[in-house]
């Protein structure tokens, strides 16, 4: 049996009166990929970050190699063998690639009061061609590069050190095939040189097959441990949420007409390096899915669309029957489309989609103050009304709405962007990988959502890098190469990935 690197001893956490981890003592070997699975909400994310000095312990203690860890910030953390690549963004914008990688490290390149940037990035450069990102240049700004490159430079970030633990929560999401073979192939080098990684995803497949070892926690409390060999996904699942699962969550019809009614017209969408001419048109009560490899163009798109692309050329109208103007009415800014019942929820969730150093409250009140004034004056209890109402609507696990929304799960959270847009009213619903990083039971509810949505003649455009969901979930699917359409397939039981991969490659 290999030595056990890391503990952790009936570890607590409370945000306020939510008790998020519940006494949890684990055990974790040197040499091991042990998987950390949940729901959302489960405590997961909330345990290791109070092992990389995200959040203070409320009460407990982890003990690495026998000593005990006490961590107060990320990079005191990593200062004693310890690191993390986290869920959402980890990089800073305004600084550089090689600036990002050595971030509290900057001391090793100062000579006196002058830092020696030549010297920095040669180093992160050096890096980066080791771990096979030679496409990645140190000296550019990290904004210049695209969600998932972004995910890649934190990968290295986290582990060029030779940490004794890393952390990777949910990055897998954020990853195409590629950057994911890469992501394991350094899983697979920490485990050999004797080091831990604990890998947190909602994947189940992918965490069985890339594990030693499964916790699964719920509700803050462990449920066990076990062989990752030795278990089925279904197994797994009944750990997680502590009853049988309907594995038949995605839409079963078949064979129904799609309205000919147009409530949204595409023309020619340009947005310079990202899209070229895109055109299409959207129906009342259908979900469009758009499909591709990550850089196909594809996100830019949805974000397009709302009005919240730099320098977007073509047209976006709003058709009959949503406003009834025969000339319809075009969307060129992102005020504009809220006003006239666009919505749009961001694969970039925390950056783009929420407002994380705010309440539940006011995010989800944030795009119906104008609805919500009277005379234009707002009225607390007005809006507390509101928020709790769509909040309950969408089962938000919170303490209350006053509740600051970065202190909840990734699941949680998104079903606080989808009770904003629902409290809006929203007609058309542009939804950029609606289920990244959400557990099989929250991705269930929002599949069940959409359903609904389209019975009442919502209209929804969902972007989607998994193919299961565009098949089980689309009325027609629209597949992004190279910045522009390259298929079209209407809904069918005959339908099946491979047709989908061969207009994607």
């Amino acid at each position: 049996m290999s030595e056990i690197i890391l503990r952790s001893e009936k570890v607590n956490k409370h945000f306020g009166i939510t008790h998020a981890v519940k006494d949890v003592s684990l055990e974790f070997e040197s040499g091991e990929i042990h998987g950390l699975i949940g729901e959302n909400g489960s405590g997961k994310s909330t345990f290791c970050s109070m092992l990389c000095g995200i959040y203070p312990v409320s009460s407990g203690k982890f003990f690495l190699e026998g000593k005990e860890l006490k961590v107060r910030t990320q990079v005191d953390a990593n200062h004693q063998g310890v690191s993390i690549v986290v869920q959402e963004m980890g990089t800073l914008p305004g600084l550089s690639v090689a600036e990002n990688i050595f971030l509290g490290e900057e001391e090793r390149f100062m000579h006196g009061p002058v830092k020696d940037s030549a010297a920095m990035n040669r180093e992160a450069q050096a890096l980066l061609d080791k771990y096979g990102f030679k496409f990645i240049r140190a000296e550019s700004m990290i904004e210049n590069y695209s969600f998932e490159v972004r995910k890649l430079v934190e990968i290295v970030k986290a582990t060029y050190f030779g940490p004794k633990v890393v952390v990777i929560d949910e990055t897998t999401t954020a990853l195409s095939q590629a950057g994911r073979e890469a992501l394991f192939r350094v899983m697979d080098a920490i485990k050999k040189q004797g080091n831990l990684v604990i890998f947190i995803s909602h994947d189940l497949d992918e965490v069985l097959e890339h594990t030693d070892r499964i916790s699964v926690l719920r509700d803050g409390e462990l449920m066990g441990t076990v062989k990752s060999g030795s278990v089925s996904v279904d197994e797994l699942k009944l750990m997680m949420v502590g009853r049988e699962l309907d594995k038949h969550y995605y839409r079963t019809d078949y064979g129904e007409p799609i309205s000919d009614e147009v409530v949204l017209e595409v023309k020619n969408l340009s947005v310079p390096g990202q899209i070229e001419n895109v055109s299409f048109s959207l129906h009342r009560g259908e979900i469009l899915g758009f499909g591709g490899l990550s850089e196909c163009g594809m996100h830019e798109v949805g974000k397009a669309i709302f009005g919240g692309s730099f320098d977007r050329k073509g047209t976006v109208t709003l058709r009959d029957g949503l406003d009834g103007s025969s000339e319809g009415i075009a969307i060129n800014s992102i005020p504009k489309a809220i006003k006239h019942g666009v919505a749009y929820a961001s694969k970039d969730r925390d950056n783009e989609s929420v407002v994380l150093a705010d309440s539940i409250l006011d995010n989800i009140c944030l795009p119906s103050l104008d609805d919500l004034a009277n005379h234009g004056l707002l009225n607390n209890g007005t809006l507390r009304r509101f928020a709790q109402k769509y909040a309950e609507l969408m089962s938000v696990k919170m303490r209350d709405i006053d509740q600051y929304v970065s202190d909840l799960s990734g699941g949680n959270k998104q079903k606080v962007v989808l009770a904003r847009w629902l409290g809006k009213d929203s007609d058309i619903l542009v939804l950029d990988s609606p289920t990244r990083g959400i557990d099989v039971k929250v991705k269930a509810d929002i599949y069940n959502l959409m359903s609904e949505l389209k019975k009442k003649g919502k209209s929804i455009i969902m972007i989607s890098e998994e193919l299961l969901e565009l098949l089980g979930m689309s009325d027609r699917i629209l597949i992004m190469k190279d910045g522009k359409i390259n298929g079209e397939f209407l809904r069918s039981p005959e339908l099946d990935e491979k047709d989908l991969i061969a207009k994607m490659i």
